[in-house]
Order: C-alpha cells, then sequence, then structure tokens
C-alpha cells in the first residue's frame, strides 16, 4: 500500500493510508449513528404525517427521508469538515484527494451517492473486496471520486522551527519576497524537513535545484556563495513574516471598518 505522495522536485510527503480494518470501524461507527439518527428521525415523521396522505404521497416521504439521511447527511458532513464523520473523527482517519488535498463537493457527492451500491446495499461486502484489492484501500466511492482515506493522526509531523540564518540576517532587512506560490513553498517545506535523512549528493541536487526555483522569487538575490539550504530557510522565513504582518494588518483595517460602521452618522451622539 502506498503510504506517500511524491510532489515536486522528487520530495515525499508522509501520507499514510488509513488501513482497511481502522475504514472498517469508522464505516461500522458511522453506520451506527446514522442508523439510530434515521429511527429517531422517522419515528417523529411517523408522528407529524398526516393519516389523509395517499400510499404514493407517503412513498415519496419515506423515501426522500431515506436518501436525506443515508446520502445528504454524509455528504454535508464530508463537504463542511473536509472530509470527516463521526466515525473518521474517532479513528483519526480523513478522506482526501489523490494529491493530498482537501476534498469538496464534488469528491463528497460521489462518495456518498456511489456509498448506497458499496456501502448499503452490499452491507460493506463490495467496499472491502475493492479496498483489498486497490491501492491504498480505495472502495469504489473513492476511485470514482479520486479520493482516499488518510490516517491523519499518523500523518501529522512536526517540523523545526524556521529560523532565519546568521549569515543571511543582514541581507533579509532589505530583501523582498515576492508571491511565493503555495505549492513551491509546501515542497521547500517538506525538503527542509527531511533533508537530514537523504542521501548526501541527492540532498545537494534538490537543494540546488529549489534554490534556482526560489530565486526568481527574491530581490535582491542573495550574496554570492549562500547554501542553498540557507536560502531557501531565509526565503521561507520572509514569506511567513510578510504573511504574517500582512494579516495583523488586516485584522486592524477590519477592526477600524468595524468601528466606523458602529458609529451613528453625522455625529450624533450615542445613548447609553
Amino acid at each position: 500500500m502506498d503510504d506517500t505522495t511524491t510532489i515536486g522536485e522528487g520530495v515525499v510527503l508522509e501520507t499514510a493510508a488509513a488501513s482497511v480494518g481502522l475504514r472498517a470501524a469508522g464505516a461500522m461507527l458511522d453506520a451506527i449513528v446514522l442508523g439510530a439518527f434515521y429511527v429517531g428521525s422517522f419515528t417523529a415523521l411517523a408522528w407529524v404525517m398526516p393519516d389523509s396522505m395517499d400510499f404514493a404521497a407517503l412513498s415519496a416521504a419515506v423515501l426522500t427521508h431515506l436518501i436525506l439521511v443515508f446520502v445528504g447527511i454524509p455528504v454535508a458532513l464530508e463537504t463542511l469538515t473536509r472530509g470527516r464523520s463521526v466515525g473518521k473523527f474517532a479513528t483519526g482517519v480523513r478522506i482526501v484527494r489523490d494529491d493530498g488535498g482537501p476534498i469538496a463537493f464534488r469528491q463528497a457527492f460521489v462518495r456518498g451517492l456511489v456509498g448506497v451500491l458499496d456501502l448499503w446495499l452490499t452491507a460493506g461486502g463490495m467496499a472491502l473486496i475493492s479496498a483489498f484489492t486497490t491501492a491504498r484501500g480505495k472502495r469504489v466511492g473513492d476511485i470514482l471520486a479520486g479520493t482516499y482515506a488518510l490516517k491523519e493522526r499518523a500523518a501529522r509531523s512536526p517540523h523545526a522551527p524556521l529560523v532565519m540564518p546568521p549569515a543571511l540576517a543582514e541581507w533579509a532587512t532589505t530583501a523582498d519576497v515576492r508571491r511565493l506560490p503555495d505549492g513551491l513553498a509546501l515542497t521547500v517545506r517538506q525538503f527542509l524537513s527531511r533533508a537530514a535523512q537523504l542521501n548526501p549528493v541527492s540532498r545537494a541536487q534538490i537543494g540546488t535545484e529549489m534554490a534556482d526555483a526560489v530565486t526568481p522569487y527574491v530581490s535582491p538575490a542573495p550574496p554570492q556563495g549562500t547554501h542553498p539550504e540557507a536560502l531557501l530557510t531565509a526565503a521561507l522565513v520572509m514569506r511567513r513574516d510578510r504573511e504574517y504582518a500582512r494579516a495583523l494588518e488586516h485584522q486592524r483595517t477590519d477592526a477600524e471598518v468595524a468601528s466606523r460602521i458602529q458609529r451613528l452618522p453625522h455625529g450624533v451622539p450615542e445613548v447609553s
């Protein structure tokens, strides 16, 4: 089973797929929760439905309720929580795209719709067969949606804090980092966190290639002879500090705008 995702420059992200047993445990918990909710809501629905309803209307109401509970709720939960559900939260699993990104409504809808077949109508049998025979333990809904279950708790690995290299501190006071693409910044961060584990030759080669990719976004260029990893670290530190300063400025602006909006017009004094 593939437990990693390779992104730019051959850097590997630790994205361990959840085991079939872990997914099954989460699915069983979801089934229990949805089943209990279905029974409770169906009982409530039966109380409020008038006795005068004909068979066709009653059948339509029951079918609509069934779809809303077993398709609508899972789709809504995975969309709003970016791939979580009650069972997935309890087991530390999250559904993500094949590239490791968060899912959206489209992926959640495909998974929920196909789940009627591979989860509910076959009592999970089709999902189990698919999970045991595909990479990353995908069920049919995952294959069609382009997603898989990520073992989120195991995938989290703390990174060492970024510190400006002393040799570049003076240069960084006048340097500027233009909009460094998020994908490139993530790749650089992953490389720096795993650099010590790489072969020295590969480390030097990848570091040089990444420094060449980052240099066009830095002005002025770093001092001659700057080590590639020092440049990469400095670029990320400047990017982080810039984003933090921008966030503080946005907060200050929002606070000023909110204060002006709350004031009464034309200098009318407020009455407590």
